[in-house]
């Protein structure tokens, strides 16, 4: 009997890529195709729902290649939540004031909408609880705004449909309008099981969205992994070259997809502090240009400057808290460009890691080299726990942690996945800063493999997404922290970095 296969589909900043997995979550084979990005203006990042769309069509061709159409069984798609502008007809809408309709999307990362979103934090509406408190410029009813006040004629009067990403290549793929409740209640504000609020909408000057029932941004939702109408629709099945019918998942954010490709991994026999507790004893961090700090709950948890309680939008049926740093690999990235011609001939980051270790001799740990010199990487603003865009400098995965076990969180063991989690001096000094052992996957695209387990979900192979997540994710390594380095007085707490 031949093999069968699920395909998942991640669109992040500046790349589409597509993974053929396994029933037991083997990546079999993967492709990357680079996206486009615009930047009209400082804070502005634009790209074009139709070069995305095109890029995934080629990835999945590629890695399906020579095999037969039926023995996909399902496919899912993660993205970053970045706003998508359609007109009725479907047609792409411009975002920017040149007035070019196929840049229709604005990026995660473009803060345009700062002044809307202080302003509909300083309104103190009820929605506000379950985001932190604050409403940050990287979501969705801020730019909304901003396109409202900024392009009436061009772009808000024309618009019928803005999707989240995510939920973008969903309706490309099926012609479903339904939405994830990942995408609606993490970056829209929507509540399950309540749905939309109308008097927030109204309160910010966005009433018009009220109409046909919000059908502009979203009328049904359903979680993560739930199958899409009636499959891949001829045309897409065309396009991606694959069968009309093939099921497809209800989709992620890409950093959610993340959590999904590591967290629910079965541990047994790692000797690992969450090993026969509950789910919500894990951290899932997704770690790429931002990073993104996934814990989950029973109950909704509440964390100052910290996004969610959010019921269902990674794991269906518990309630998600999302940290985040909103700049982590791009400021690597930014600060290891200083090097310079010095790593000729070797990988800029092995470089560095050679270098410091050099630095620290044989006698010490690499990270008692900043024993005395405390820099922390908010060159963005801060996401998470402080909620402040402004900030130029602040405090890091540690802080965040300490903020959620204070609010209930019981996190004892970190998961970790993305670009960044590929640095073995990365990973150290996050176990070591914790105190807490960390995961890495046995599939390094751990966010492919999650969004190829809503596909395998929507496939009705496996019954629900956590049995999919036990099933194909597996642990790789496992990283404890230096119990020596705890000796010293490196890590000093949030109190006296305050201070």
């Amino acid at each position: 009997m031949a093999e069968v296969y699920y395909i998942g589909v991640d669109v992040g900043s500046s790349s589409a890529r597509a993974a053929l997995v396994t029933r037991d979550g083997m990546l079999r084979s993967t492709a990357e195709e680079p996206i486009s990005i615009w930047q009209p203006h400082s804070d502005h990042y634009v790209q074009s729902s139709s070069d995305i769309w095109e890029k995934c069509c080629t990835v999945v061709k590629r890695v399906t290649q020579g095999l037969k159409k039926n023995q996909v069984r399902g496919i899912g798609f993660d993205a970053t939540c970045s706003l998508v502008v359609l007109d009725q007809s479907f047609q792409p809408v411009s975002v920017n004031q040149d007035g070019d309709r196929q840049k229709n999307v604005v990026m995660w990362m473009d803060h345009r909408a700062a002044e809307q979103a202080a302003r509909i934090t300083n309104a103190g509406h009820k929605v506000l609880s379950r985001v932190g408190g604050v409403m940050s410029p990287e979501m969705q009813p801020p730019k909304l705004l901003w396109l409202k006040e900024n392009l009436k004629e061009s772009c808000w009067n024309k618009a019928a449909h803005f999707f989240d990403l995510p939920d973008f290549l969903s309706w490309k793929a099926t012609g479903s309008l339904t939405r994830s409740s990942c995408t609606l209640v993490c970056k829209w504000t929507y509540c399950l099981p309540e749905g939309w609020d109308a008097s927030f909408w109204t309160s910010i000057g966005l009433e018009d969205l009220l109409e046909n029932n919000f059908s502009k941004i979203g009328s049904v939702t359903c979680s993560p992994g739930s199958p899409l109408g009636d499959g891949l629709t001829q045309q897409a099945a065309e396009e991606l070259g694959l069968d009309p019918g093939t099921a497809v998942g209800a989709s992620l954010i890409d950093a959610h997809a993340g959590g999904l490709g590591v967290i629910g991994a079965d541990v047994r026999g790692f000797n690992l502090p969450c090993e026969d507790q509950p789910i919500t004893s894990r951290m899932a961090m997704i770690c790429g240009t931002s990073t993104c700090h996934m814990a989950i709950s029973k109950q909704p948890l509440f964390v100052p400057g910290v996004w969610g309680p959010c019921l269902s939008a990674m794991v269906p049926d518990l309630w998600l808290n999302e940290g985040g740093q909103s700049a982590t690999g791009k400021l690597v990235s930014l600060m290891s460009g200083c090097v310079g011609s010095q790593s000729l001939g070797q990988n800029i980051y092995s470089y560095l890691n050679s270098h410091l270790s050099l630095m620290a001799d044989s006698c010490s740990a690499v990270d008692l080299l900043g024993s005395s010199l405390h820099m922390w990487p908010d060159f963005h603003g801060n996401r998470s726990p402080l909620a402040d865009p402004t900030l130029k400098g602040m405090l890091g995965t540690f802080h965040i942690l300490e903020a959620m076990k204070e609010a209930g969180h019981d996190i004892r063991t970190l998961f970790l996945c993305g670009g960044l989690s590929k640095n073995s001096l990365f990973v150290q000094v996050h176990a070591n800063a914790t105190g807490l052992p960390v995961v890495l996957p046995d599939q390094v695209e751990a966010v492919l493999l999650g969004a190829a387990v809503l596909g395998a979900c929507a496939s009705g192979d496996y019954k629900t997404i956590q049995e999919a997540m036990e099933k194909m994710a597996k642990v790789g390594k496992v990283v404890q922290p230096d119990r020596e380095l705890q000796s010293y007085d490196v890590y000093v707490t949030i109190h006296e970095m305050e201070t």
